[in-house]
């Protein structure tokens, strides 16, 4: 998945505070009581001592991981980790010599251990100055009928803004129709801590901004990808059969095909179900280099690329004649972030939100359409796409309802 626009980027690195009053669990109470600033200076000063650009210490509380850049004798940067004596990340601290705190983030945990907040501290590593909800619960949302035509599957999406709130599919209770497979709960909210569990990323919010503007006010049910185990897709894909999903929106993938074997086997499975999926922004033909699941030999499987306006293949989009389906304008969309903010970012993961909505609205519009006549009605809205390895072609404006 392409990476977002700097200034993306910087609007989705913004604080969400606790929603409607929600109360955090409290910090991990050992590293209350003997973590402070001065124990963090003299990890620094040790740390610059042993000539070292990376060290391991002990504290009382568990272990401490810095970093010191760009050189230990003259270090201009200073990234300290601490953990639990179990190795549990507990708190990230950035500093600038000799021992100034610019930043510092604590993680907040529920009785079981996993996260619920990111606490913001003060330079003294005491005073919260904001907090990031992390899995917050469902907001109350309004009654559905407990089924879902369309599907967007992600890293979750950001539930708490009444802009992204307002599309949700529900049940006759008001309960989100959806679930996360990555956390095994009802709660899939966006956030991806793979990189740093300190700064998650966030990537679902702005797909399904995209999606809902474009979905034509139809509900969406949505799910947080397995990320631990993709072979839970098995799992995923039968949760969205029981909800009567016809149509999936799905931007992400890899190069190996073994990983995406469950995933596969499942959709195939489910031919009354069409997985619309991009093709990857790695600049590459995915005929020669495949890229999973775009290259994956399902007649219910589409993949799409992005195009600027003119039709010219988006900057770093891979194509391929035999494994990219169709090519849609997704260059330069505006979006929703994780914080509210309006931006602008594209690539492939756009693309496909984005081809996804105009075949629900050409079902929602064709009920009896299957998944054949879905494809057909998608070919015959494509054109030919000069210097662009296609298998059908480019659809200049998905937004439009030409042909039904």
């Amino acid at each position: 998945m392409r990476a977002m626009t700097l200034r993306h980027l910087m609007l989705a690195g913004l604080l969400l505070l606790l929603p409607w009053g929600a109360t955090a669990a409290s910090p991990d109470p050992q590293m209350n009581r003997q973590m402070n600033r001065q124990m963090i200076c003299d990890l620094v000063a040790e740390a610059a001592g042993s000539g070292n650009a990376e060290t391991t210490s002990v504290w009382p509380g568990g272990t401490a991981n810095i970093r010191l850049r760009p050189a230990p004798s003259n270090w201009r940067f200073a990234l300290i980790e601490l953990a639990n004596s179990n190795a549990v990340p507990l708190m990230q601290i950035r500093a600038l010599p000799p021992c100034h705190v610019t930043e510092a983030r604590r993680l907040v945990r529920d009785g079981g251990g996993s996260p619920t907040d990111i606490e913001i501290l003060g330079p003294d590593l005491a005073s919260v100055t904001a907090r990031q909800a992390v899995n917050p619960p469902v907001p109350p949302l309004d009654a559905g009928d407990g089924t879902a035509l369309l599907a967007h599957i992600d890293t979750g999406v950001n539930y708490l803004l009444p802009e992204i709130a307002s599309h949700l599919a529900t049940d006759g209770d008001g309960q989100l129709l959806g679930y996360d497979f990555w956390d095994d709960d009802a709660r899939p909210f966006d956030t991806d801590p793979r990189r740093n569990v300190f700064f998650p990323m966030h990537h679902g919010t702005t797909t399904f901004s995209l999606l809902a503007r474009e979905a034509g006010g139809i509900p969406i049910a949505i799910y947080r990808f397995p990320a631990d185990d993709l072979c839970r897709f098995k799992a995923l894909i039968n949760h969205m059969a029981g909800l009567s999903v016809r149509v999936v929106s799905l931007s992400m993938g890899s190069s190996d095909r073994d990983e995406w074997a469950c995933f596969e086997e499942a959709a195939r499975q489910q031919p009354h179900m069409l997985f619309i999926v991009s093709a990857g922004n790695d600049g590459r033909d995915i005929d020669q280099m495949p890229v999973y699941p775009a290259a994956l030999p399902l007649d219910n499987l589409v993949t799409v690329t992005s195009s600027d306006d003119f039709g010219r293949l988006g900057r770093g989009s891979n194509s391929g004649g035999q494994s990219v389906d169709f090519m849609v304008p997704a260059e330069r969309v505006e979006v929703i972030d994780h914080s509210g903010a309006r931006a602008d970012t594209g690539g492939t993961s756009y693309a496909a939100p984005r081809l996804a909505a105009l075949a629900a609205r050409y079902l929602a519009a064709t009920p009896d359409a299957d998944t054949p006549a879905i494809l057909s009605f998608l070919k015959r809205r494509a054109r030919p796409a000069s210097d662009v390895a296609l298998k059908f072609g480019w659809i200049p404006d998905p937004s439009d309802n030409f042909g039904f």
